[in-house]
């Protein structure tokens, strides 16, 4: 052990190994979260319209099972997101600045998963708005 250092982390104090304890790995939690914001413009888009979707279903009073099926929409769309965002980093931090085939599909697929993901959100959303807009 170097002079200082908990076993748990290197020279330029980064963990290397299993958290302690809760708090901790909740701290890294929302370090994963704020980072995703940060990087991720499509991220920003996505938290954007969650809030608007959330503030309508508000205003329009949708019910309880409408919103179990907004939950759940939403919810799937960040999380595609966060799969996407890491997928891209660990393509990334294993081939470099290298083109790589497999590396464009994996990359491709895990952004068509979004895509997939936004677009069932967006059905769910019109099949529950619609009776409460018209």
């Amino acid at each position: 052990m170097i002079m200082g250092l908990h076993d748990n982390q290197t020279p330029d104090n980064q963990q290397v190994t299993k958290n302690r304890h809760f708090l901790q790995a909740l701290g890294h939690a929302l370090d994963g979260v704020i980072d995703v914001l940060r990087r991720e413009r499509n991220m920003r888009f996505h938290l954007v319209a969650a809030i608007l979707v959330l503030c309508l279903g508000i205003y329009l009073g949708i019910g309880r099972s409408d919103w179990i099926w907004i939950t759940i929409a939403v919810s799937m769309v960040i999380m595609s997101e966060f799969v996407n965002t890491m997928v891209e980093a660990i393509v990334d931090l294993i081939v470099g600045e290298r083109y790589e085939p497999l590396a464009k599909v994996a990359k491709d697929v895990a952004a068509g998963g979004v895509l997939v993901a936004a677009g069932t959100a967006a059905v769910i959303g019109c099949l529950i708005f619609y009776p409460y807009l018209f």
